[in-house]
């Protein structure tokens, strides 16, 4: 028997160069994955989590639902990037319907845009450690502007949008779905094409969380510049065996020279996290994102850090029910595929 299938949804991950699309069931024996499937989009159509194309990406999340046969019409989506701002901030002990009310007030100390431009959420994580006359509180700002738009091209997709969640947040969900922190400090890290986010989880909450506009799109242009090609071409040349247009040393010595900034970045994250829990170790790091499938960064990521670094696998806990789903193919996207996946056990009804 399946619960729930008329809060089903199915999970949408929107990226700058692939879009992916899952389908899951919760049933009496745990999670089963329906469907899964992603499809590349021509480079430029959206950037950094801007939509340049609406018609090009709503006829393109359409050409993907029916290639992978996908006949549900209510969708799970989640943003990112400059224009989302999410903060851990502590405010005096209230009833939530009054903190609905001053919300606007509370926010516009740690917004960095017009509070007029933005939407506002929040979720109360509880009493503060500190003080026991406050609480601790996740704030969550969206820019209405892009918010709109992602609105929209679900809309033209002809859709019924149900969810709009926060990148990070889908990592984490489909992280605790399959594993258990017991009580270590956890740091999870997607690295996109064209953007990098790093999620802190301290007992399982979310502590410390950024973005950074860096990603695998950093490799390609560089890999374009040199060998006077496209970015497309870059991105077959990287994955090549034996590149034609470009040495063997010299996509190392590119892919050395990206993956050296990203943990440069990521260890400045760190640290500035450190500066305020000291005492707060992470032990572990957990990688998502395309970037996840590179060993130099996986390895120097290691020694920067003093972390085991491992790969999220976001199917573990998942009976795989289509017999169309090659076990080779979900273990090669895996780390794709986390925040699509994470979109997918939400449900209709969720907050």
């Amino acid at each position: 028997m399946i619960f729930g299938s008329k809060n089903q949804l199915i999970g949408l991950d929107i990226g700058s160069r692939t879009f992916k699309v899952a389908e899951a069931v919760k049933a009496k024996k745990g999670w089963s994955l329906k469907k899964f499937g992603s499809m590349d989009v021509p480079p430029g159509i959206i950037e950094e989590g801007v939509i340049k194309d609406p018609q090009a990406v709503a006829e393109a999340i359409r050409e993907l639902l029916g290639l992978y046969n996908v006949r549900q019409n209510n969708v799970a989506i989640s943003i990112g990037g400059y224009s989302v701002i999410v903060k851990n901030i502590t405010v005096q002990s209230m009833p939530e319907d009054q903190l609905y009310e001053s919300l606007n007030f509370e926010a516009e100390q740690y917004i960095p845009f017009d509070i007029n431009d933005v939407n506002l959420d929040f979720q109360v994580l509880g009493e503060s450690e500190q003080n026991p006359n406050q609480m601790s509180v996740l704030l969550v700002a969206a820019k209405k502007e892009m918010v709109n738009d992602y609105v929209n091209i679900i809309d033209m997709a002809n859709l019924n949008l149900c969810i709009i969640d926060i990148d990070a947040f889908a990592l984490q969900n489909i992280y605790e779905i399959n594993h258990t922190s017991a009580g270590e400090n956890i740091a999870l890290i997607d690295i996109g094409a064209g953007k990098t986010s790093l999620n802190i989880l301290k007992n399982d909450a979310s502590v410390f969380m950024r973005d950074v506009s860096l990603g695998c799109n950093q490799i390609n242009q560089k890999i374009a510049s040199m060998a006077n090609c496209s970015v497309a071409e870059a991105e077959s040349l990287k994955l090549a065996d034996k590149p034609e247009a470009i040495s063997s040393d010299d996509l190392d010595d590119i892919i050395s020279s990206v993956v050296s900034d990203w943990c440069n970045e990521i260890r400045r994250a760190l640290d500035f996290f450190y500066s305020t829990n000291p005492e707060d170790q992470i032990k572990q790091i957990v990688l998502s994102g395309g970037g996840a499938n590179i060993k130099q960064f996986r390895d120097l990521l290691a020694v920067q850090t003093a972390a085991e670094v491992k790969i999220i696998d976001p199917f573990e806990a998942f009976e795989v029910k289509n017999e169309h789903l090659d076990p080779g193919y979900l273990q090669q996207i895996s780390p794709q595929a986390a925040i699509c996946m994470g979109l997918a056990i939400r449900r209709v009804n969720d907050k």
